[in-house]
């Protein structure tokens, strides 16, 4: 997976379609929905820090955790803006490594779906599961088969936005793998500067991850339809998927 050196100057620009008052809302009505509080809540590859922060604006006793350096950079920046005190460490998903437990982890917009391989992926779990208090949840999103094959696909997009002009471009593979090559410009004057990142994501069948989860001690308590609580659709591009601890298992 890539450190995203050069995609974190423009991630905010380029997912500004993304509400994130709208998904704390979201999250905020699924644990209410589960009768679950957030108590010290992890936001697992937390980006730019965005919910992190809205979530953090709310009272929520959250922190969060990426990989990426320049990622955390600028949601460092964006709590100091807010005079809020959040916490975040450097960790990849799969190495996740905290000093106590959590009660709640989100984990948002696609990011599991970075991890293309299957055992790191059930590592991720592992770990989140090995730090979760009894009843501990774990709610994600992850992009579905469907939206891979349908409408990622071979596909390219554009965004032009007042900061950089982005060419987005797909290619599927095997096992619903799809490689994104970007290809950004950064507006400086009369004179663009060209911007190069390469990344992959798979998506899993539901299935797949149901089974991963309760390998790793959870049971599956809801599959949604994305930003809804209605059933997932054979059409979803994105599924929310509502986890609950029964029994951590330690694989270490």
């Amino acid at each position: 997976m890539s450190g995203y050196q050069l995609f974190s100057q423009f991630y905010d620009n380029l997912t500004f379609n993304v509400d994130y008052v709208k998904r704390a809302d979201y999250l905020q009505s699924v644990l209410s929905l589960c009768g679950h509080p957030w108590g010290l809540t992890l936001d697992l590859a937390c980006g730019t820090g965005s919910l992190t922060v809205e979530l953090k604006r709310r009272g929520v006793d959250i922190f969060g955790i990426d990989g990426s350096y320049d990622m955390l950079g600028i949601a460092m920046d964006k709590a100091y803006d807010e005079e809020l005190e959040v916490l975040f460490l450097c960790q990849r998903m799969e190495e996740l490594d905290l000093y106590g437990t959590i009660d709640t982890c989100v984990c948002t917009l696609d990011s599991l779906n970075h991890i293309t391989d299957k055992e790191k992926l059930q590592r991720v779990f592992d770990r989140v599961a090995l730090f979760m208090n009894p009843d501990g949840h774990f709610i994600f999103d992850v992009n579905t088969v469907y939206k891979h094959r349908h409408i990622l696909a071979d596909n390219t997009f554009v965004y032009d936005t007042d900061s950089v002009y982005c060419v987005w471009n797909n290619s599927l593979k095997e096992n619903n793998i799809i490689q994104i090559d970007l290809d950004m410009f950064e507006r400086e004057g009369e004179v663009y500067h060209r911007y190069s990142e390469h990344f992959k994501e798979r998506a899993y069948e539901i299935d797949e991850i149901k089974g991963m989860l309760a390998q790793s001690g959870f049971e599956v308590k809801a599959v949604y339809h994305d930003m809804t609580t209605e059933s997932l659709r054979d059409n979803s591009d994105r599924a929310i998927i509502v986890a609950r601890i029964i029994e951590a298992i330690n694989k270490e």
